[in-house]
């Protein structure tokens, strides 16, 4: 299979909040990034509602929805109150994700199998409300083969793992990881489930990703919102789109 179509990138903003949270106030401000990202060609805005409201909070999704112009790929756990800010807002695009409030950040992918019926059932009204949903998951068989069971349209990769073993030098244990991935992003492929990516890349991971035919779309965060504090937002955000362009071609 070759590479068909232009690659997205959304732009998860959270880490923007992390930021105007450690002091308080209104300053640095999330709607402001995801305009910038988007003047940038970002095609989406990530951005996860946790429970504990961490980063994002409940004002920041009212001020998105209502003022961006691109896509906004909403997070969230699989709990009631996030399905009813949901299906109140009704963004393009759910994301679901495991959630555990003593861990820094997701830690790994949503465990499918163990809970199909249950989360069968908790996306079936997103579903009906017109939104897309994803799910986030390790490239794992089982849990690719239940999302695809439960009526997920789309999975979300968890590629932590991969940028984890690039970072620490351990090349063996990446490249495997990397393998993981390309053989699950064409199963999942093959299944009719579109096929997304994302957690921990960065300029020297995202290209082996980039490059699988049947990736649609890449979320970048923490890397790019860590990158702009040297360089700025905007010119952070078109590296990342130009090596992910390169990696397509």
């Amino acid at each position: 299979m070759t590479a068909t179509g232009k690659l997205r990138l959304g732009v998860n903003i959270d880490h923007v909040a992390t930021v105007r949270n450690a002091r308080g106030g209104a300053y640095p401000d999330p709607l402001r990034a995801a305009q910038i990202a988007e003047a940038a060609g970002a095609d989406g805005i990530t951005a996860h509602l946790r429970e504990d409201r961490r980063h994002i909070t409940d004002a920041d999704i009212d001020a998105l929805m209502a003022a961006l112009t691109v896509p906004l790929n909403f997070e969230m756990a699989a709990t009631e109150e996030m399905q009813k800010i949901a299906l109140r807002h009704r963004p393009h695009a759910v994301c679901i994700v495991p959630e555990k409030r003593e861990e820094r950040t997701t830690e790994g992918g949503l465990e499918v199998a163990r809970e199909e019926n249950r989360l069968a059932h908790f996306i079936a009204p997103l579903r009906e409300a017109g939104c897309r949903v994803s799910i986030f998951i390790a490239a794992d068989r089982k849990q690719i083969e239940a999302a695809h069971r439960i009526g997920a349209e789309v999975i979300e990769l968890h590629t932590g793992a991969y940028c984890d073993a690039h970072a620490e030098g351990d090349f063996a244990a990446r490249d495997a990881e990397l393998e993981a991935l390309r053989d699950m992003a064409a199963f999942a492929h093959s299944l009719g489930l579109e096929v997304h990516a994302g957690h921990g890349l960065t300029y020297d991971t995202v290209k082996p990703v980039a490059a699988f035919p049947e990736v649609m779309e890449l979320n970048i965060g923490h890397f790019l919102i860590g990158e702009a504090i040297f360089r700025g937002l905007d010119p952070a955000i078109r590296e990342m789109r130009a090596l992910m362009e390169e990696a397509r071609t």
